[in-house]
């Protein structure tokens, strides 16, 4: 890699690099991006908006892709004057985003299944179930109840494999059980199409409020949260409120 380029210079702490690649790939862009974060330097070549190569350290191709955007801040710099022959990067931009997205959340979120479990044992504890208390014949789950507790949260509904809401009939839980379904089963197609297998947990963030939806054995999870929150912060607190202790 070369010593220095020339370009646009940019910081990306506070910024997403996915959204810097993303909006270089729908620009069609050719050159490289360099990365630095501390002593750790990373170039990602593109050609019309695909990327065909990347290094970082001893790693290249997907693995340094993957090993960059962990980094959680740094310096970038566009350089449209540097290219390479090499190519190591056979998939699309999309792909490569989406399985760095799900590395990452296998590698700094508990596993997967430990978590489903915690939403089946969360209804099994002998407690009584809480009650709304704007709404005082209003019952719901123990968990959706628990994760309730939540500031950022608006609504939380537990629904089973056909998407019936869990000890809660309000037009709520309707709403939302039909909603968390629709993002789980959309999910676990684009999860075959893309070789990924079921999808475990989503999230999907629209102009009125935000939507987390986990898997379980024998039920899902649907989270309705106000915008504006940070979900990974909201995330940890979901797992406290089901964890107890943890």
């Amino acid at each position: 890699m070369a010593e220095a380029v020339s370009g646009f210079q940019g910081e990306i702490a506070g910024l997403s690099l996915a959204d810097v690649i993303q909006i270089k790939g729908h620009n069609r862009y050719s050159g490289c991006i360099t990365v630095e974060h501390l002593d750790h330097r990373g170039a990602i070549y593109f050609v019309d908006g695909e990327i065909i190569h990347a290094e970082q350290a001893s790693f290249s191709g997907e693995d340094a892709i993957y090993e960059i955007l962990k980094w959680p801040g740094g310096n970038f710099s566009l350089a449209p004057e540097m290219t390479t022959n090499v190519c190591t990067i056979h998939c699309s931009l999309n792909f490569l985003l989406l399985e760095a997205h799900r590395r990452m959340d296998e590698e700094n979120n508990m596993p997967e299944e430990s978590f489903a479990d915690v939403i089946e044992t969360s209804e099994r504890r002998k407690e009584p179930r809480p009650v709304d208390p704007a709404s005082p014949q209003r019952t719901m789950s123990a968990a959706a109840a628990r994760v309730m507790q939540i500031d950022a949260v608006t609504y939380a509904v537990l629904l089973d494999k056909q998407g019936h809401p869990v000890q809660d009939d309000s037009m709520e839980a309707e709403a939302l059980a039909a909603k968390a379904l629709f993002l789980a089963q959309s999910g676990n197609k684009l999860g075959d199409f893309l070789g990924l297998g079921e999808l475990k947990s989503a999230a999907v963030q629209t102009q009125h409020f935000d939507l987390l939806m986990y898997d379980s054995k024998q039920h899902y999870l649907g989270i309705a949260v106000a915008t504006g929150n940070k979900l990974d912060a909201v995330e940890a607190e979901i797992r406290a409120a089901l964890v107890p202790g943890r």
